[in-house]
């Protein structure tokens, strides 16, 4: 072993922060960019379509005027829910994924 406990042709301490900087920045940027990128999804055979950003906030919930029945707001109720979480759990795998790209797979809780 090389003097500082590090084997021989390992980082050195300042390269390991330097790579974790730069690791840090990547994170920061593609954070700011899936934040801001819309995921649409869709209930009921299209019925409704909701769309969110990647921070995880509705942007807009579109519904075909043929599933608003005054006779049945539990169905309505129904779709807009799994319209909603189909919608968020596609912005969680994609923000998932891409960090997972930058990080390595290091789970550090994206």
């Amino acid at each position: 072993m090389a003097k500082g406990g590090f084997p021989r042709g390992g980082m050195n301490m300042q390269q390991m922060m330097m790579k974790a900087q730069k690791m840090q920045q990547e994170i920061q940027k593609k954070q700011q960019e899936l934040n801001e990128t819309e995921f649409s999804a869709t209930a009921g055979g299209g019925m409704v379509t909701v769309t969110v950003l990647g921070d995880k906030t509705v942007q807009s919930i579109k519904l075909d005027p043929a599933c608003v029945d005054p006779d049945d707001v539990e169905m309505l109720e129904d779709l807009i829910v799994a319209g909603v979480n189909a919608a968020l759990k596609e912005a969680g795998d994609t923000v998932d994924r891409e960090m997972g790209r930058i990080t390595g797979g290091m789970g550090l809780g994206f």
